[in-house]
């Protein structure tokens, strides 16, 4: 069984769009800065178990107050 580079490709930048998604939607909640945040995480997705530890990280970052959230 080959893997075609096509496949590949389409692979990492679905996983791209949708780290970068999730990882907004976290860096709204629990950083200061969700913009970064969604780069970071787009940028992670050519490496799918950095992009993991990535998104348990932010997972278990605990939540900013209301006040002090961006946007």
């Amino acid at each position: 069984m080959t893997i075609n580079a096509t496949y590949l490709a389409q692979f990492a930048l679905l996983l791209g769009i949708v780290m970068a998604v999730t990882c907004y939607y976290l860096g709204k909640r629990k950083t200061g800065t969700p913009r970064i945040t969604s780069i970071f995480g787009f940028c992670s997705a050519a490496f799918p178990p950095l992009s993991l530890i990535y998104l348990i990280v932010l997972l278990l970052k605990p939540d900013l107050p209301v006040s002090q959230r961006n946007g």
